[in-house]
């Protein structure tokens, strides 16, 4: 020995100190992670304070269940611990959401009594990990989406089903559903055509310029509430707050289409929000688009527990009285 014995320790010492089991201590030592520190006279294994430090974190490691040559690597030096960590944090955190989302699903199957084809399909989301749910709803939003102008695609990325921790049986009902029909070819080709028609279009390419969705945007975010709060305490569209909520409406509108500001601009606004509603209904009822893109925002609205997409437009507001009230604010400016 180079060294004392009493400076080092026994293997089955170092057991007892590291909670492993001899034949691991033997079997890391073999594989040359980590080395014995000396041997006694009768050819057992020695280990020092560092070498027990060492087979600590190996323990560490692997109770993460790291790979063998990724514990390697660390001891090593050719990976940092702190990029390791992070990426077994990240398949942590993966684990969790897919046991979260599987026990929402066995919640529901304990709660609801459910006939034999719907606790068939509601096993089959339960095997569906919610990587391949993710990974089912990416491929289909990136497919449909192909060639769309990018302010389209991310749009309809923003619309993206997450199932909540317990879920409503009506929302595992459009879990399935959603499923199902994203693994439909005829319903991704359907809804592939009409988004290329809607957007391929003079006024659908107009429409996804990133100034006119700055617009409408910013118009929804800040100005449309206030317009909306304005109509519904009753004050008339000649009134001054009215008047001006209106001409900075007009004055937006007329930046994001590099238009002027003049009688014929507020005129054709006015225009197009006095017949609003007639243009709403008919684009929510264009059987295009519920058997397409409708059909995709309506599930995955029920899933998140949003208001549809008819219910989102409106707003829960009478659409043709604000319409023509937006229309002679315009006007009265």
């Amino acid at each position: 020995m180079n060294e004392t014995q009493e400076e080092l320790h026994l293997i089955g010492d170092v057991a007892r100190r590291t909670g492993l089991s001899v034949s691991a201590i033997r079997y890391y030592s073999d594989e040359g992670l980590v080395e014995p520190t000396d041997e006694t006279d009768g050819g057992h294994r020695l280990y020092d304070a560092e070498a027990i430090a060492r087979l600590e974190f190996i323990r560490t490691l692997r109770d993460l269940e790291t790979g063998l040559d990724q514990v390697r690597r660390v001891l090593t030096g050719t990976v940092a611990l702190r990029d390791l960590l992070s990426e077994h944090l990240e398949v942590v955190e993966t684990r969790a959401r897919d046991l979260q989302a599987k026990r929402a699903v066995l919640r529901a199957l304990v709660r609801n009594e459910s006939t034999q084809e719907r606790t068939r399909l509601l096993q089959k989301l339960v095997a569906m990990s919610d990587e391949e749910r993710q990974s089912l709803v990416d491929d289909f939003l990136t497919e449909v989406s192909r060639g769309m102008p990018a302010d389209v695609a991310d749009r309809l990325r923003e619309a993206h089903p997450r199932l909540s921790v317990d879920p409503s049986p009506e929302q595992l009902d459009a879990w399935i559903d959603l499923s199902e029909l994203l693994q439909d070819d005829h319903y991704r080709q359907a809804t592939r055509e009409y988004l290329r028609e809607t957007y391929a279009s003079e006024i659908g390419r107009k429409m996804a310029e990133p100034d006119i969705q700055a617009f409408i945007s910013r118009a929804g975010e800040e100005l449309m509430p206030k317009l909306i709060a304005t109509h519904s305490a009753g004050l008339a569209p000649t009134d001054s707050a009215a008047r001006n909520l209106a001409e900075q409406f007009v004055q937006q509108a007329a930046a994001a289409g590099g238009a002027i500001v003049d009688d014929d601009l507020r005129a054709r606004l006015a225009a197009r929000y006095r017949e609003v509603d007639e243009l709403l209904v008919h684009a929510l009822e264009d059987d295009g688009y519920r058997a397409s893109e409708g059909r995709y925002l309506e599930l995955v609205a029920v899933i998140n527990g949003t208001p549809g997409p008819e219910a989102s437009a409106r707003g829960g507001i009478d659409l043709r009285s604000f319409g023509e009230w937006l229309s002679r604010a315009i006007l009265a400016v």
